[in-house]
Parts: structure tokens; sequence; C-alpha cells
């Protein structure tokens, strides 16, 4: 049992502190520690103060990590936990990614009144979202569409959309399945319709470097395939250079024990232009081929494609 509790941090939002509570209920049970030896604490950050404004206007990735990243850095807490498709693609100096819990659905979610389906919206229909790339991949799939910023929590969204203020939302699906909200969704957007954010559904556990106790204590949770998976999808946005300003998708699977599958995306911002790619390739090679097909699609991309 560790000697002082054991800090784990995170945002204060309902589905954050889902989250965490999930990892402390992992670590307490791997290692038969008192319920008191792990401690949650919770930290505001930029993107939980600043609502009433597009995430891409008031700074992009890591908007929902830096205040934590610098509460693990200064050693106020022991452990971060994050929602992973938040992470910037390069972590701060000192500070790493220690271990994954098993994926949720990676797929979005599509809530409405309206329609079964975005394919059956009403033409010219309002669809709210606060996500670039799915504002990108709506007007992609169905230009007539209106589609409107739409920030907040998920209750606030699921209240917005209950009192008509938009005919139809998009969230994540693991979200509401880990926040026991599944009964709202109309249906679970296929991928072929809507890929994924890069790491949706996934959550990481971050700690210092140089933090052999905390490491020690967390590795024995640590979901491989999910960790094998995120880190494909996230060479492939690493290359990129990916922000909130450019809309990139990505998911990546397993196929049978040893190989794995990926899909990425880029669209501009309207939907008009979109460059595909897609692999196959043993566990082992995957992450690299990722890489390389980012580094192809951002030379066929040109200039002023990719907004950062």
């Amino acid at each position: 049992m560790p000697s002082l509790p054991l800090r784990i941090g995170t945002r204060g939002s309902k589905l954050a502190l889902i989250q965490a509570n999930e990892v402390k209920k992992r670590l307490v049970a791997m290692h038969g520690f008192d319920d008191q030896a792990v401690e949650i604490v919770v930290i505001r950050t930029t993107g939980d103060r600043v609502t009433d404004r597009p995430l891409m206007e008031i700074g992009g990735k890591g908007l929902f990590t830096k205040e934590i990243e610098r509460a693990l850095f200064d050693g106020e807490i022991d452990l971060a936990v994050h929602s992973m498709k938040d992470m910037a693609t390069v972590l701060p100096e000192g500070l790493e990614m220690a271990a994954y819990l098993p994926r949720e659905d990676p797929r979005d979610a599509f809530l409405s009144s309206k329609a079964g389906s975005i394919r059956e919206l009403p033409h010219g229909a309002v669809v709210g979202s606060s996500s670039i790339r799915r504002q990108a991949q709506l007007k992609r799939l169905r230009p007539d569409l209106d589609v409107v910023m739409y920030r907040g929590n998920v209750d606030t969204r699921l209240r917005k959309l209950k009192d008509g203020e938009v005919d139809a939302t998009i969230l994540a699906l693991s979200g509401l399945k880990r926040m026991g909200l599944e009964a709202n969704v109309t249906q679970a957007v296929p991928m072929e319709d809507m890929l994924p954010a890069v790491a949706q559904g996934a959550i990481g556990i971050q700690l210092r470097h140089d933090d052999a106790r905390a490491r020690d204590l967390v590795t024995p949770i640590n979901h491989q395939p999910t960790e094998a998976t995120v880190n494909v999808e996230r060479a492939f946005l690493r290359v990129l250079d990916g922000s909130c300003r450019t809309p990139i998708a990505g998911h990546a699977a397993f196929v049978g024990e040893t190989r794995i599958s990926f899909a990425g995306m880029v669209l501009t911002p309207d939907g008009d232009d979109c460059r595909e790619t897609s692999l196959e390739a043993d566990q082992q090679e995957a992450v690299a081929m990722a890489a390389a097909a980012g580094e192809d699609l951002k030379r066929d991309l040109g200039p002023g494609f990719l907004v950062t």
C-alpha cells in the first residue's frame, strides 16, 4: 500500500469523474488497497472554464489537459486520467502515457427525435456540434444541413436537444455508455458515414517519467490492445500535426490477434475536400505504416490544407 494516498488528477465533469473513479477501482482491486489510499483530485481546465466559444478559438489541443499536466509535473498529483482524444500528440517533456483502460465503443452517436439517422434528417435540419471533425463530416455527408456550434457538458447538450434548440446532435458513444445514457442514442453512426476522432473512447493514465512507483502500480492494469491501436492512430495524427482547426479522423482495430487495420481521413472544415487512407499491417509495423500514410497525405495535401 502507498505510504501516502495515491493522487489521481482529473477534470471535474461527470464523465471525467466516472473515468477517474474507474481507474481508482481497478487500482484498488489489483493491489488490494484500502479505498482511502487512492484520492481523486479535481483540477479545472481552460476548456471547462470557457464554454461560450468554439474550442479552436481558444487554443485547440491541450485545453482539457494542460492544467492537469502542470499539476502532475509539479508533484501535486501522482497520476492524471485523460480522455485520449483530448491529448496533444507531443507530451510535455518529463511526462508519459503509462497505461490505458479497455477502450469503449469508439463510434459517434446520433441523437434526434426527428430522424433515425443523419441520412434521414429533413432538408435543412439544424445539427449541433462543437467538433470541427464532426461538422466537416456532416457537411460532407449532407451539405444541406445547418451545422451550428454546440458546446456544454453532456447533460447540457441533451437538454438543449430536448428543448428543440437543434434537431439533432452528435456525441461520443463511449461517453454516453459510461454515463449510463445510452438510451438517448438514436443510432451508433456507422464508420462509413463518420470516422471517429483519433483515440476516441480510450482512457489514458499519465505519469512523470521518473516516477517508478506510479509506473509499477499502473502497469498491471494496462490494456495492451488499446495501447497498440491508440499508438497507431496517434502516430498518424502526430505526422499531420493536427489541431482543433483541422478536421482529422482515424481509427485502428485488430484484425485477428497480430494484425492491425487503420483508416485515416483529413478534411477541409467545409467538408468539400476530403483525403483518405487505409492500411493493414502486423502490429509491430503498424505505427510506422500509419506515420508513413500520414506523410503521404501531407505531401498530397500541399500547403494551406492543414491549419495549425
